[in-house]
Parts: C-alpha cells; sequence; structure tokens
C-alpha cells in the first residue's frame, strides 16, 4: 500500500497561552501543499519504520505504537518514508507521515472516529488536521478541524540547511512573550474564501519572532523573498523554513530561480 503524506504551511498561525498540560492553544488557517512524502506499508514480521536520513525516533512509529495502544489490530507493519518534505521545517512532514500511518491504520482496523482523534492528538497538534488533508482551520490544541476552500496560489519555499525544534520555538515565544491572551479565529473564514491578495496581506505568525530570535539569519530569507516580488512572505509554523506567496507557478518558478535552495510547491486543489 501506498500513502501520500503532504506538507502544510501556516498562512495564519495565533498562539496562545500554554494550559497545565503545556499544550498551547492554537488559532490557525493553513494550506495543504502537493510537496509530499510518499510511505510505502508492507506486512512483515514486527512493525519497523524505515526513513533514510532521519535520525532518532520517528513520530511514524509513535502512531503506529499508539494506535495498537488505544485497540488497533493492524497486521504488523514495515513503513518506508520516502522524505520530500525538509525535515524540522515548520511544514508538519512529521506530523503528516504520523497522520498517514493512522490512516492506513485504521483502514486495516478500525477505531471508532474518537479514539483515533485521542491517538492523533497525542502526537502533536499538527496530526489531527492531516487525518483527511486539505486545507483548514485548525483551534483548540489542534483537534478542532474546519475543512476550507482556499484561492489558486504558489509558494516559494526557503528552507534552512539545519531544522529548528518546535520545542525551543514555543520555549522562546513563552520567553518573549509571558503573558498572553487566548486565540481568536475571527476573520480566517472570510480570509479563506476571499482574494489571494487580501490574503497575503494579512498573513500572521505568532511563532515567527521566537524563530527569528533563535536564527536571525530568517530575516534575510523573508527579506529575499519580498525582494523577488512575494505578495506576501512569512515563516511557517515554528520555522525555519520561510515562504513567499505568488499568483500563479510561473511567477514562483521565475522568483525560485534567483534564490537558491528555493523549492516551488502549489496548494493542493
Amino acid at each position: 500500500m501506498n500513502e501520500r503524506a503532504p506538507a502544510k504551511v501556516n498562512l495564519v498561525l495565533r498562539v496562545g497561552p500554554a494550559g497545565p498540560d503545556g499544550m498551547h492553544e492554537l488559532a490557525s488557517l493553513f494550506a495543504s501543499l502537493d510537496l509530499a512524502d510518499q510511505l510505502t506499508f508492507e506486512e512483515a514480521a514486527r512493525d519497523e519504520v524505515i526513513c533514510p536520513g532521519v535520525e532518532g525516533e520517528n513520530l511514524a512509529a509513535r502512531a503506529l505504537a499508539g494506535f495498537r495502544a488505544a485497540g488497533g489490530d493492524p497486521p504488523a507493519l514495515r513503513v518506508t518514508i520516502e522524505k520530500r518534505i525538509p525535515v524540522a521545517a515548520g511544514l508538519g512532514g512529521g506530523s503528516a507521515d504520523a497522520a498517514a500511518v493512522l490512516r492506513v491504520a485504521q483502514r486495516l482496523s478500525p477505531l471508532g472516529d474518537d479514539a483515533l482523534l485521542d491517538v492523533a492528538v497525542a502526537l502533536g497538534s499538527d496530526v489531527p488536521s492531516q487525518l483527511r488533508p486539505g486545507h483548514a482551520i485548525v483551534t483548540g490544541t489542534g483537534q478542532r478541524v474546519a475543512p476550507v476552500g482556499l484561492p489558486p496560489t504558489a509558494l516559494v519555499l526557503l528552507p534552512a540547511e539545519t531544522g529548528l525544534s518546535t520545542a525551543e520555538v514555543y520555549a522562546e515565544l513563552d520567553r518573549l512573550r509571558p503573558v498572553a491572551p487566548p486565540p481568536g479565529a475571527g476573520g480566517l473564514a472570510d480570509l479563506a474564501g476571499g482574494s489571494l491578495e487580501a490574503l497575503a496581506a494579512a498573513l500572521e505568525n505568532d511563532l515567527e519572532p521566537a524563530a527569528v530570535a533563535l536564527r536571525p539569519e530568517l530575516s534575510a530569507a523573508l527579506a529575499d523573498l519580498r525582494a523577488a516580488d512575494a505578495l506576501g512572505a512569512r515563516i511557517s509554523g515554528s520555522g525555519p523554513t520561510a515562504f513567499g506567496l505568488y499568483p500563479d507557478r510561473p511567477s514562483a518558478e521565475r522568483a525560485a530561480a534567483q534564490l537558491p535552495g528555493a523549492l516551488v510547491a502549489g496548494v493542493q486543489g
């Protein structure tokens, strides 16, 4: 069995205070991209996740173990991940892989919807929204997902050579902003349903100041995108990937040709 795991970009990310469990409340509008990891599933003697180039525990392995702990009983699986999404880049690649594992396990040995969501929530705030990939408004600690449409656009992505720890970025945010109001989702549905120009003008990311504080060179990446005629540019999620919005793929490709290491991606239809 083969399964795609698409990347996502946070077009708007509002972050509230941390709760008693350490999780932050979010209100986010994100785009699902045509940039995706490819996962292959085979029956095996034991569960195994193979992901060349990624060291340490893989979130996909935790997803499979969590699914079994919740009562699911698919056959033992060997999962091979072909990484196309940059690692630790703020593009949700690890979460997308974990959600892809949950989707396949669910087809093989279904859990109830609530039980499956509980497994996803325990893995991280980006996993629940990826159970059914698509553009969405996400609230709570990631567990409330409302699908939306987005205007056609193309993106230029500027990944960094080394990733950023999500936990470190959130810790830096809490240091920079010890008191935070609850995040609101007001206006996000209107942005999703409006023009690309209005969306580009309203890009927002509460984690960006923390990511830039940890990696000051990200300011130059954002400036490079704006100089290359991006309609708007931000850091995606916890970073360190910078992205710019463009009206179509040809204009994005022309911009990317000026920017070393740039990737071009489109939003999924």
